[in-house]
């Protein structure tokens, strides 16, 4: 087995950074407190039943999606590319049942075929493919829907398409691209958990400080306390942590921190913004019922489509990402 496909498969480091340390440390600590924190303000009188069935519901559903996500990041490159792959199917396939793109068949492939093609660029190390297959995948779409010879809806079943294609397929086939990098496993964690952290900083602020509505007719429950609030707690937190997984880079300054800071509590606000006025304009509250408690998996990796792409640009811009491993791993040796 020649280099690269030996790092696509290795275990080895999974937690010499000590940044994996201490964000996997706090996912489980925070999986110990939480029902403990339930269960004295449920004792105090501070929870309804409502409130502490829809905790214990959603706590639940956390302790199957969490897993699913890390371990796989933990586990090596390989892993931590396929599970983003998954999850961007299986949110394409909720968001496809909500438009209706589903019974277009022959649009629907397409996109599932893009989607699994840049988790083969990701596995490949093949940063031109990554890039190209956006504008070749759009192409085949506008063919594609051409063939049925109906021109009636073109336009929505193109243009649903390509939406889908470049946040299902594109947005977070980012996050799974950073797996190249040997470096990979802290920035994964440190993204993801930020993202969570920043929808619950939002909710929290809200309910304290939130008066006044920003976006009522698209996000009802969204107000100016929470989204500062989310916006200062998230900056914060990446800042701290960051200085931890890029120390001794270039990325390791309060300045770029914050910068990185604001973009994942700002691009996850807007994901989710975007995600609602997606449902608003279907008339649906959530976009499944799969997850217990949270909807569906769009519901919940809403906040990573515009994070991810954001992110790995920025971070890429002062370190790139797999430039210290051999290109094309795969297709080299294919096509040779």
């Amino acid at each position: 087995m020649n280099d690269g496909l030996a790092y696509l498969f290795s275990t080895r480091g999974a937690f010499d950074q000590p940044a994996t340390r201490i964000i996997t440390g706090l996912i489980l600590a925070a999986f110990i407190l939480a029902p403990l924190v339930t269960l004295l303000l449920s004792a105090l009188g501070r929870l309804s039943e409502a409130t502490r069935r829809d905790v214990w519901v959603r706590y639940r559903t956390w302790l199957i999606i969490t897993p699913a996500m890390v371990v796989p990041i933990l586990a090596c490159p390989a892993t931590a590319m396929m599970v983003v792959t998954i999850a961007s199917i299986l949110c394409y396939r909720e968001y496809a049942r909500a438009t209706g793109l589903f019974r277009h068949r022959s649009l629907s492939a397409v996109v599932v075929l893009g989607i699994v093609g840049v988790g083969l660029t990701c596995l490949d190390n093949w940063y031109g493919m990554f890039a190209a297959i956006t504008p070749l995948t759009i192409v085949i779409l506008a063919a594609a829907a051409v063939l049925v010879d109906s021109p009636h809806g073109y336009v929505q079943r193109v243009a649903l398409s390509c939406v889908a294609f470049l946040l299902f397929g594109m947005g977070l086939g980012h996050l799974g691209y950073m797996a190249n990098e040997p470096n990979y496993r802290p920035i994964m964690l440190l993204i993801l958990v930020a993202v969570q952290l920043n929808d619950i900083f939002a909710y929290i602020c809200g309910k304290t400080f939130g008066h006044r509505k920003l976006f009522p007719n698209t996000s009802p429950n969204k107000t100016l306390g929470g989204h500062v609030g989310a916006i200062v707690l998230t900056t914060s937190f990446t800042a701290l942590v960051g200085h931890i997984v890029f120390e001794g880079t270039r990325l390791d300054s309060p300045l770029l921190l914050i910068l990185l800071g604001l973009i994942i509590s700002i691009g996850g606000q807007m994901g989710d913004l975007v995600l609602s006025s997606i449902k608003r304009d279907l008339g649906i509250k959530d976009m499944a019922a799969t997850l217990p408690g949270h909807g569906g998996f769009l519901d919940r990796f809403n906040s990573v489509l515009l994070v991810a792409p954001a992110t790995f640009h920025f971070i890429g811009y002062f370190l790139g990402f797999g430039l210290s491993r051999p290109a094309r791993v795969i297709s080299a040796h294919l096509f040779q």
